[in-house]
Formats: C-alpha cells, structure tokens, sequence
C-alpha cells in the first residue's frame, strides 16, 4: 500500500546508517513494511501492544515479506506485542533507530524517557512525530539532553505534523534542540512559507483558547511561538 504524505516524509528521513529499526506504535505497519521492502536495515522491529492487531501484523509480514533462511539478501523482521516503555535495545556494534508515530507528545515524551532510562548505554537515534503536545515533548528531550539532528513540518489532510529526528547520543552534526522548533519556520518555497504560517496561526490559537480553562503556564509558551519569524 502506498504510503501517505506524513508516513513518506517519515520514511524519507530514514537513512542506511542504522543496524536495527523499530517501528513503535506501528498500527498496521505500513512504515515499517515500506523500511523492509527497502532493506534500510538488517533488521527491522515491528512493536504495539494489541495483541489482535500484531497477529494481523505478523500474518501480513509472512505472505509479503517470508523469512528467509542463509541468506544476506533481504532485512529480518521481528514482531513484538508489547508495551513500548519496556523495550530492551540490545547493546551491539552499531546504531538503532525507533521511530513513534500516531500518538500524543505527551504520551512520546513519557515512552522515550522510559527507554532511555532501561537503555541510557545504547546509542538510539529516534524519529518522532506526534499528533499534539510537541512542546511537551520538545521539553522532555531538551531535559533528557537529546540534540537535533532534523526537523520537518508536514501537511496531510488540513493536519500539520512535526517531524523530529533526534539522537541521545548527540553527532558532531546536530544541534540544539529548541522549544517551539526553529529549522521547521525556515522555508524553502511560497508553498511551505504559506504552510509554517498556518501551522504557526493555529498552534497560537490553540494555546490562547487553553489559556482559559488551563492550570499550567501557558502564557509563557504563547510567548515563544509568538516572537517566531517565518523566513
């Protein structure tokens, strides 16, 4: 099946570098298979926690994608039905990617402090793009000391997506990871300039309206995305 403008944009920024992938959340593993049709890397994980929805996974891997005895010429596959905040990275030579898609940044925010607390040794980069809450999540990596390594916006059926990739154990390439973003506001195109504006409008709206029945200090954040200068 072909994959839509947010799950191609994801799929894009994955590069070959990585010996292991984890396709977290993975729904009915789309991205995924797309990874494993490719072979971008050796082995590539399929983890959620329905346990319906994985067998449904797992049947569909073994007509389209069989297991392949003594051979090199096709990536592995795995299927794991299980809370993503227990997973155990093996530590090996190399470096893993886990991708988490299709859910709240808070929700992200939590399951990665989770498994870079279980595997804080491991060198993870993680591909990221939440539904909502991307402040949050961009604080909770800016605490656990992530860098940036890039960062998309994304529009698919009037939704806007932030893509993160960022790595805990930051390259010589990266960069500072900031609060509301900062490469996703520079523009290459009247088409993505029009987008950011958009993105930024509605983002401001959401965060004066929850300024009304909320608790915590969202002035403070409103702030931030209003000193933005799209460029």
């Amino acid at each position: 099946m072909k994959l839509g403008k947010r799950l191609s944009a994801i799929e894009s920024l994955v590069t070959d570098q990585y010996t292991q992938i984890w396709d977290c959340c993975c729904d009915h593993g789309l991205l995924g298979s797309s990874l494993l049709a490719r072979q971008a890397a050796p082995v590539v994980h399929f983890v959620d926690i329905l346990p319906d929805l994985m067998n449904e996974v797992e049947r569909k891997l073994q007509q389209f994608h069989p297991k392949k005895i003594n051979t090199a010429s096709a990536s592995a596959w795995e299927v794991h039905c299980q809370d993503v905040a227990t997973l155990t990275i093996p530590k090996q030579t190399g470096k893993h990617l886990i991708i988490i898609a299709g859910i709240g940044g808070d929700l992200m925010a939590d399951l990665i402090a989770a498994i870079n607390q279980k595997n804080s040794d491991v060198e993870i980069d993680y591909l990221l793009c939440p539904v909502h809450h991307q402040f949050t999540l961009r604080e909770t990596l800016i605490d656990l000391g992530f860098a940036l390594i890039e960062e998309q916006l994304v529009k698919e059926n009037k939704r806007f997506y932030e893509l993160l990739l960022v790595a805990n154990k930051p390259p010589l390439s990266s960069n500072t990871i900031t609060p509301v973003g900062e490469r996703i506001w520079t523009t290459t195109s009247p088409e993505q300039k029009q987008i950011a504006a958009e993105y930024l409008a509605k983002t401001i709206g959401h965060y004066q309206r929850s300024l009304l029945n909320s608790s915590q200090e969202i002035e403070p954040i409103i702030n931030a995305y209003q000193a933005i200068t799209i460029r």
